[in-house]
């Protein structure tokens, strides 16, 4: 009965004390303090991470007009190495890792035994044998069970590696003025290393925004005077930091997808429908089926064989201005066809649009004559609207410089 009485008082202590717990700072989180002028944060993988920083739209144009620094730290890393990694990773992922060359990143993601996608993520291949697979989710059991049977070590580096995203016109110029001499040579994809303050810091040319740009790398004592370096050499490029909303944007602008937003993972869905394979959200070019076996192989080349998939992922193109994010579709203006995962007008575009998970038919045999059901605020009331919307090719927006090499000088 103590022990009861005990147990109950613990769980009423730990509810009330819970909201005293911070969130947990990025190696950066001084420097965005600094910055912010509007206090608007959230939670990202446990971080206390910005949402914007200054102004939303300002923060965009950084992105598509001069340079934009993004914070991400709080990505979850995993470091995988040993005699069998390349092995153990290939048979994780869909995509083939004897491809991937030493040195080079690809965009990957990884499945249950049913076929269903767990999370997508960036494979950097380091060395040989050692690699770095950045994601949006913690899989570290899950990672370690599968290691059953491979000579792999793998560890969680989120804490110790600091990573800033530098994306924009102008990034390789801010780079190229901080001193990092030779980046002009990085193809998309391509990763090289670059002393730093006596250590080294990685970059490598991806991102998620469509644009020209690089992620940086760097362990946890020299982050601040990697930003240090980018923001000095930054100033004449006209850099800024921003948050995830102005990030946002210009992903959707690029038809990028983000896990349990765009799609529920097999570990996070609880309800069985809500499970997604690749081809149901656009990822059915990552599966190779002539490598060896991978995860969930089976079930996915059976669900194209016996034509049993049940959703799509498009992009849409809505009539108007008012962004239609989590809007239900319909077919017709009466049959429910899916719902909007992610909506934003597009000033880069100049049109309105969002990515939507239909439910085939609709979207594979049934293209036209869609709708959306928009609810807008007008002077303290809800305006039911609907919108035409029609199917169109992802990216929205597709930007030459992104893939320029040497890129833009300017």
């Amino acid at each position: 009965m103590n022990a009861m009485t005990k147990s109950a008082a613990d769980l009423r202590r730990a509810a009330r004390d819970h909201i005293r717990v911070p969130r947990l700072e990025t190696p950066f989180h001084e420097r965005l303090m600094a910055i912010s002028e509007v206090n608007d944060w959230y939670n990202w993988a446990g971080y206390k991470a910005p949402h914007s920083l200054t102004d939303g739209e300002l923060e965009y144009f950084a992105i598509r007009s001069t340079a934009a620094l993004f914070d991400i730290s709080p990505m979850v890393k995993y470091r995988i190495a040993g005699p069998d990694a390349e092995r153990y990773l290939n048979r994780l992922t869909l995509r083939d890792v004897r491809k991937l060359g030493v040195n080079r990143v690809h965009y990957t993601a990884w499945c249950d035994d049913h076929g269903h996608v767990l999370d997508d993520g960036t494979l950097f291949r380091l060395g040989e044998q050692e690699f770095r697979v950045c994601c949006q989710e913690r899989h570290l059991p899950w990672l370690l069970d599968s290691a059953f049977g491979f000579t792999v070590d793998i560890r969680e580096e989120t804490e110790e590696i600091a990573g800033l995203a530098l994306q924009g016109p102008t990034s390789y110029a801010v780079l190229r003025d901080a001193g990092f001499a030779g980046v002009e040579r990085l193809k998309p994809f391509d990763i090289a290393t670059f002393p730093h303050e006596g250590g080294e810091v990685t970059i490598s040319r991806t991102g998620f925004t469509g644009d020209l740009g690089y992620e940086l790398f760097v362990p946890r004592a020299r982050a601040l005077s990697l930003w240090d370096r980018l923001w000095a050499a930054g100033e004449l490029h006209a850099i800024r930091a921003i948050g995830y909303g102005a990030l946002n944007q210009t992903r959707i602008e690029a038809g990028f997808i983000v896990a349990n937003a765009d799609f529920m993972t097999a570990e996070a869905a609880l309800r069985a429908d809500r499970v997604r394979m690749p081809d149901e959200i656009g990822l059915d070019w990552l599966v190779d089926p002539d490598k060896p076996n991978f995860n969930g192989r089976r079930a996915i080349l059976d669900a194209r064989r016996n034509q049993t998939l049940k959703h799509i992922l498009v992009g849409l193109e809505i009539e108007g201005n008012i962004s239609a994010e989590h809007a239900i579709v319909y077919h017709r203006q009466k049959h429910e066809a899916g719902l909007v995962t992610a909506a934003t007008w597009s000033p880069t575009a100049k049109r309105n649009i969002a990515i939507a998970s239909l439910e085939r038919p609709y979207g594979s045999k049934f293209t036209e004559d869609l709708w959306v059901e928009i609810y807008a605020m007008r002077e303290l009331k809800y305006q039911k609207m609907m919108k035409r919307a029609k199917i169109v090719p992802r990216p929205f927006v597709k930007l030459p410089r992104r893939t320029a090499t040497p890129p833009g000088l300017k």
